[in-house]
């Protein structure tokens, strides 16, 4: 197809296809074997990491970005999970999952109707009997109602589907509905699933207007929009003592400062001089690994990628293995999860023990912390800076008239002057010329 006759978007579907299509080359593509589920044996399956390596080593980019990449082919719907069918991500691990079959490939573009919706539905009813998910058994009420004047022959083209799906072999069998399912999971994604997950946590409206009053009035005075900054606002007087007095590493903070770190643990560690006063309260009590360990996280999670493999080795060497200089405890089922991690490393392969860690040091250190004469005398010693009264510098403004005037004046100088070098004097002309209206602009 010529490029000017390609449809709007043609040209990114074209793209992903042959991008799948090498990945399926028998030599060269995402090594493929046959593995069982459960009681089947499923054809041609592939894993999580063996993409992510494939897209790794075909474009020359970090696990990271291949990973966000193989995320997206799923999502798409050009492969599909065989396990969480529900979430379209690509998972680094032995997860499995199969390429999509083209006739299901958004590329075909085939209108997404309703009716083949409620067809599929009608006849996975009737092979779970009723059992639906929660959210397919929503979708299927709905669409029952909306299409009630031709249901008879939806449920009919269900029966003679589910008959012919029943002559297959199994594993065909199974390898067809997986592929279905995972086509309608793309083009009909169980959003009232979604929407029951993040709304399983229900509390009541009074308890909600409670919590965000009490967070309202806990920061309100830190809020440089309801209350002035101390000692006064250096945008708009030129004073930069509040940058001064609230410097990362400063010796004595404000006591606005110290304030905010009993707020929360998170307060604490996002501030790196509340950190440091943590940190010297650790070492007191010998458990300063775990904020070495959190911050060696941290490091790992935000730094290059580079040096991320070597990183995490190190992390590991320095507190997770046995005899390790700086040995941290965790239980044995988060250290198992992070010695799996560890055998592809990625940016968050220690999420599980950076959690694990920060929430042992929020529950038992955080508050013995706030106890302790180390925080008493940081907060003996914080700054309480007195509210400044300074008037705005602000300097006159210059007419624009005034403006053009010296402009003609200085033009008539030069030209009243000898023979000059035109090159310098328009140089110097360019230069007052662009002064006087950096003077207007900022005065104004």
């Amino acid at each position: 197809t010529h490029a000017s006759e390609q449809k709007p978007g043609q040209k990114y579907y074209i793209a992903r296809r042959t991008v799948v299509l090498e990945m399926q080359d028998p030599k060269t593509g995402v090594k493929s074997q046959t593995q069982r589920l459960v009681i089947t044996t499923i054809p041609h399956a592939i894993t999580g990491e063996d993409i992510v390596e494939w897209i790794a080593n075909r474009f020359k980019v970090g696990a990271a970005e291949a990973r966000a990449m193989g995320t997206m082919m799923v999502a798409f719907g050009y492969i599909y999970p065989l396990q969480d069918h529900k979430r379209l991500i690509i998972k680094p691990d032995a997860s499995l999952y199969r390429f999509q079959t083209p006739y299901f490939w958004p590329a075909q573009q085939w209108p997404v109707e309703d009716t083949d919706y409620a067809i599929y539905l009608a006849k996975r009813n009737i092979r779970k009997k009723g059992m639906l998910e929660l959210h397919e058994q929503e979708q299927y009420n709905n669409l029952h109602k909306w299409m009630n004047h031709k249901w008879d022959f939806i449920v009919m083209q269900a029966k003679e589907q589910y008959r012919a799906g029943k002559e297959r072999k199994k594993p065909d069998r199974v390898v067809f509905d997986c592929q279905e399912r995972a086509y309608w999971v793309v083009h009909r994604p169980p959003i009232i699933f979604t929407q029951q997950c993040i709304m399983r946590p229900r509390v009541k409206s009074s308890v909600s207007i409670g919590a965000l009053v009490k967070y309202s009035t806990t920061y309100k005075q830190h809020d440089p929009f309801l209350y002035p900054c101390l000692p006064s606002n250096p945008w708009l007087t030129d004073d930069v003592t509040y940058w001064q007095l609230n410097m990362q590493n400063i010796e004595n903070p404000t006591k606005m400062r110290v304030e905010r770190w009993t707020f929360s643990f998170g307060e604490l560690l996002s501030d790196p001089r509340g950190r440091d006063d943590f940190r010297l309260f650790l070492k007191k009590e010998f458990s300063g690994e775990n904020l070495a360990f959190w911050e060696a996280c941290e490091d790992l999670k935000w730094g290059t990628a580079a040096t991320m493999k070597e990183k995490a080795q190190q992390i590991y060497k320095t507190f997770l293995a046995r005899g390790a200089p700086r040995w941290i405890n965790i239980d044995g089922k988060t250290m198992e999860i992070t010695v799996k991690g560890l055998s592809h490393p990625h940016r968050y392969v220690l999420d599980a023990a950076q959690t694990h860690i920060y929430m042992l040091m929020k529950k038992d250190s955080y508050g013995r912390y706030l106890k302790s004469p180390v925080f008493k005398e940081t907060q003996k010693k914080a700054v309480a800076p007195e509210p400044h009264n300074f008037r705005l510098k602000r300097r006159p403004s210059l007419s624009p008239i005034i403006l053009r005037q010296q402009e003609e004046e200085q033009k008539a100088k030069l030209a009243a002057s000898g023979p000059v070098d035109i090159t310098q004097v328009m140089s110097k002309l360019n230069i007052l010329i662009q002064y006087n209206r950096f003077i207007f602009s900022y005065t104004v």
